[in-house]
């Protein structure tokens, strides 16, 4: 049964025209498009199988998206907070811009670091603070340019884009040496996706197929990419994961414990400044135990052996 179609008349003095057209109309557009993001359910998509893509189904499968990370709770430095946030504020608003300077209304993010450090949470959150479909694009499951362009081009607009562990989803070594071969997906097929494939997608002529799109991805080996994938207006932020700081452990403190001050966190702080551990290992420790005390001495307890065999592997 179909749904009943509503509608009501306006009438308006002909001398509130231009009123009616340039201002009110457009308001209420964007009042319609509030209230639809408001009630919009996230997503979350992953590739098809290939058998299935090949009988002409749809390229992508969703699942409900309902991530609890927020860039409130991500175990980073305030004023990276700061710039990611202001970075993505002023990337919705600029369409206009965009268009003006003749770019597509695209983003490229680089989150590149250590593991454990965030960089999925970071989407994550920035999927929540957009209200963002997000598109995980495994590149080992595309055997061909073509394909791949078929699947870009099937994602859909207000989303982001990731594509997880580029270094080792691409073939990078040796570009000049072995021309025929390099920069393909591993392992080796008879069709393959090649870095150009994708890097024509982010700034060639197929970018502009789409807009208000983010395109992020992660490595924990920046210096491993191809300096063809860091190439400006491809990758426009490129954003350093760091190991546990200070300021992020404020964050965690408050995140598990529920705890802004204990005389042990000074403590943890100073030892941290001198040793390596990701936010995830800090976390890991806090959800021991509920108990602020119990947890914190927990915590200690680690880094002072990560300290000590720091210490250690240095000495030999």
């Amino acid at each position: 049964m179909q749904s009943e179609i509503r509608y009501f008349n306006l009438t308006f003095h002909k001398q509130h025209k231009d009123k009616v057209l340039n201002s009110y109309f457009p308001y209420i557009l964007r009042k319609s498009k509030s209230a639809q993001e408001e009630n919009k359910t996230l997503k979350l998509y992953s590739l098809n199988r290939d058998h299935a893509r090949r009988f002409g189904l749809d390229s992508w499968h969703w699942i409900t998206f309902n991530h609890p990370a927020t860039l409130d709770t991500l175990a980073m430095e305030a004023e990276l907070k700061k710039m990611i946030i202001e970075d993505l504020e002023r990337f919705v608003k600029r369409k206009d811009y965009y268009r003006r300077v003749g770019k597509a209304w695209k983003r490229g993010y680089l989150l590149y670091g250590p593991p454990g450090t965030g960089k999925s949470s970071l989407i994550a959150a920035m999927s929540n603070y957009l209200n963002f479909d997000i598109y995980d694009l495994e590149l080992s499951a595309v055997h061909s340019n073509s394909e791949l362009r078929r699947v870009l081009l099937s994602t859909g607009n207000r989303s982001i884009l990731v594509v997880e562990d580029i270094d080792c989803s691409l073939e990078l070594e040796d570009r000049q040496a072995q021309p025929t071969t390099v920069n393909v997906l591993k392992p080796l097929r008879p069709m393959q996706v090649t870095l150009s494939g994708l890097l024509n997608f982010l700034d060639g002529l197929w970018s502009s197929c789409g807009d208000e799109r983010i395109i992020v991805f992660t490595t924990n080996h920046k210096d491993r990419l191809d300096p063809a994938v860091l190439r400006p207006g491809r990758m426009d932020v490129h954003i350093y994961m760091s190991y546990c700081t200070p300021c992020g452990f404020d964050t965690l403190a408050a995140n598990y414990l529920g705890i802004t001050d204990h005389p042990l966190i000074y403590e943890i702080k100073e030892i941290m400044q001198n040793v390596r551990v990701t936010p995830a290992d800090v976390g890991e420790q806090l959800l021991k135990n509920e108990d602020p005390e119990i947890a914190l001495k927990g915590l200690l307890q680690f880094l002072n052996a990560k300290l000590i065999e720091g210490c250690e592997s240095q000495a030999s």
